[in-house]
């Protein structure tokens, strides 16, 4: 079974110009670096750096930690046997030279675009892609699986695997998960830490803090590495005293730097920090640490956006600028003096401020996010208020329970895609507790060229069966404003979720006075005598389009906007059950377990009949990239998709009407 809705593929090739790039345009396969010789290898990353410079400028992405990890790209396969040696890329956000030196160079054009090269590593794009990126901290454990399934099956000769993970990644809970189980393995694992002291936003909390400050000496380096090689020519080496060794090492690492480290702590082999960008040095490294046995960590000091001094200097607009001038750096934006409506985050931010500014029981929580989701205007207004957990979903949900539990109303904005790694804590640590957490969902929906890891396609369907939740998306940026207002009023009771899309609104005055909605009360926007429209969130637009188109065509469409999920409106859905409408469901996310799924549902356990057409996400399908209007097509969700929605159950009833 084909899990994936994807386009036809789209196998436009641009040979690389060879004047341009002399030694990147003869690199077809990881072989073609291993052949080059040390001197050629600089040359390579200066082509590198600029083939992603001229490409991104034109082609948005993620630009730059793909700048800032270009050595340790060339280093690793230069040194290694790929794909026989395993490389596992952490979120993936740095992979675009890997891409290139691994037969893609010719197609990055159609990065991120339909039917091009995914914005991440993918298995389905390249055996060079070991494993799925795009969330962040699972390389470690996901390298142990392999490097262990390696040894099971006594892989000749010794297959190293690697994982490499930045400094934000590495503070997720499942990396520590991860370290955690190799120290305790003798798996062939080696975890390279990139550490650029940044992920999207500036890194938060004390391991950040530890990595940026920790030191080494260069005699201290020495000395570990003639002590190791004698020892290991004496045979006096061995796993049996290994532990014996380590400890060792750390005491006169301890010693000599005058601090102790954390990894080493763990029993793993811990190298560095080094210079990312050394290539030479790089290199030289990993050939001394390669074949040794057991898990180690090679941490080294890189700088995002290298090689682009606009990047380095700002590398959190950096992240993913999008169009820019290759010469200035100036970034393309598009004509300032045309009034734009906002951007649904921003939108979120901004209430939320107007909210806290009356209500001192608010406090804001996001991981990692604060731009992203637009936190960073309470950040900015009340920062004793506002938490950034980091790269920890898990810990900001149940964080946000113990804020909760004790009398506050916490707002925890999280991307949809990236909350389904908190579930458990929802259920367990707030749902169980009736607990007045409040869910602000950014990028809910299909989300455009990001593709299938980021989609928050499914978060109507997980958690609507959860007991005591609240769930609703806002039509327009009103709306928005009015959920907000009503999740903290002192007798909303448990757990509410808002869900709200990636990008613009439609509105350019959207500073309406706040309202309190009625929860679990959706509204009728137009009456009609052939069919129902039932719609939650934006999409209440393209219903409204397709009402229109219908109209002209003779056909009276009754249209609603539920705004919640659950509780659904019963009054709204005996409404239309009674008069006999056929019924089109519309939402942005999953038709399994969203709304269409709560109507089907509510008409079977009450004993009616009508005919429903669900229009949504395929059930069963990841959504491939591309723009948000090339994936809605693809999808059928389009006003004129449901125009023949619409005509086709409104044919069909009148075909069941009439005499036989």
């Amino acid at each position: 079974m084909k899990t994936t809705l994807s386009s036809t593929p789209n196998p436009e090739r641009r040979p690389l110009d060879r004047s341009e790039y002399p030694i990147l345009a003869g690199i077809a396969s990881p072989e073609d670096v291993r052949r080059l010789s040390p001197e050629q290898l600089e040359p390579l990353c200066a082509d590198i750096r600029r083939f992603l410079i001229s490409n991104l400028s034109r082609n948005p992405g993620h630009f730059g930690s793909s700048m800032g990890a270009v050595e340790l790209t060339v280093a690793l396969h230069y040194v290694f046997n790929t794909p026989y040696d395993r490389i596992v890329w952490d979120v993936g956000h740095q992979a675009y030279g890997h891409k290139l030196l691994t037969g893609r160079a010719e197609r990055f054009h159609t990065n991120r675009t339909m039917g091009g090269l995914s914005g991440f590593p993918s298995p389905a794009e390249s055996e060079y892609d070991t494993f799925s990126a795009g969330h962040a901290s699972n390389s470690i454990s996901a390298a142990l699986g392999m490097a262990v399934a390696s040894a099971l099956q006594h892989d000749t000769p010794q297959r190293n695997v690697v994982a490499v993970i930045g400094d934000a990644s590495i503070s997720g809970g499942l990396a520590f998960e991860g370290i955690n189980n190799a120290a305790n393995s003798n798996a062939n694992v080696l975890i390279i830490l990139n550490d650029n002291d940044m992920s999207i936003d500036h890194n938060v909390g004390s391991l950040n803090s530890y990595l940026a400050h920790l030191t080494t000496s260069k005699a201290y380096n020495t000395i570990r590495y003639k002590a190791y090689n004698a020892l290991r020519r004496s045979h006096l080496f061995s796993e049996e005293n290994r532990g014996r060794v380590l400890r060792f090492n750390n005491s006169l690492k301890s010693l000599i730097t005058k601090e102790q480290n954390l990894f080493e702590g763990l029993n793993i082999r811990y190298f560095g920090p080094f210079d990312g960008h050394d290539l030479p040095r790089i290199i030289r490294v990993l050939n001394d640490i390669k074949d040794m046995s057991g898990p180690r960590i090679l941490h080294l000091r890189t700088v995002k956006g290298r090689g682009f001094q606009p990047a380095e200097e700002d590398p959190a607009k950096w992240h993913a600028p999008g169009k820019f001038d290759p010469e200035t750096g100036l970034r393309i934006k598009s004509d300032s003096n045309t009034p734009r409506p906002p951007k649904y985050q921003d939108v979120f931010g901004e209430t939320l401020v107007e909210l806290a500014r009356k209500n001192p029981k608010i406090v804001g929580i996001t991981a990692a996010m604060p731009s992203g989701t637009s936190m960073s205007k309470l950040q900015e207004a009340m920062p004793e208020r506002t938490f950034d957990v980091g790269i920890s979903e898990g810990h900001a949900v149940t964080f946000a329970g113990g804020l909760a539990k004790e009398g506050m109303i916490p707002v925890v904005a999280i991307y949809s895609s990236f909350l389904q790694r908190a579930y458990d804590h929802i259920i367990h640590d707030v749902a169980l507790m009736d607990l007045p957490v409040v869910f602000a969902i950014d990028r809910a929906g299909i989300v455009g060229e990001d593709g299938a890891t980021h989609h928050g396609l499914f978060d109507l369907s997980y958690l609507s069966d959860i007991p005591g939740m609240t769930i609703a998306s806002p039509r327009n940026e009103a709306y928005l404003r009015h959920l907000l207002y009503t999740s903290q009023l002192p007798d909303r009771k448990g757990p509410m979720a808002i869900r709200y899309p990636r990008g613009e609104g439609k509105t350019i005055d959207w500073r309406c006075p706040m309202k309190q909605l009625e929860i679990g009360r959706g509204e009728k926007l137009a009456s009609g005598t052939d069919v129902a429209v039932l719609s939650i969130g934006p999409m209440a637009d393209a219903a409204e389009e397709a009402a229109r188109m219908a109209g002209e065509k003779g056909i009276s469409v009754a249209r609603y906007d539920m705004i919640f999920l659950h509780p659904i409106d019963e009054e709204i859905l005996r409404e239309v059950a009674e008069k006999g409408l056929p019924i089109v469901t519309v939402e942005d996310g999953s038709i399994r377990g969203g709304l269409g799924s709560a109507v089907t549902d509510w008409l079977a356990e009450n004993g009616y009949t009508n005919p429903v057409k669900r229009i949504g996400t395929p059930a069963g399908k990841f959504v491939t990239h591309g723009t948000v209007k090339q994936l809605h097509e693809l999808c059928h969700m389009t006003p004129t998709d449901l125009l023949h929605a619409i005509e086709q159950l409104t044919q069909n009833q009148t075909d069941t009407k009439q005499p036989k």
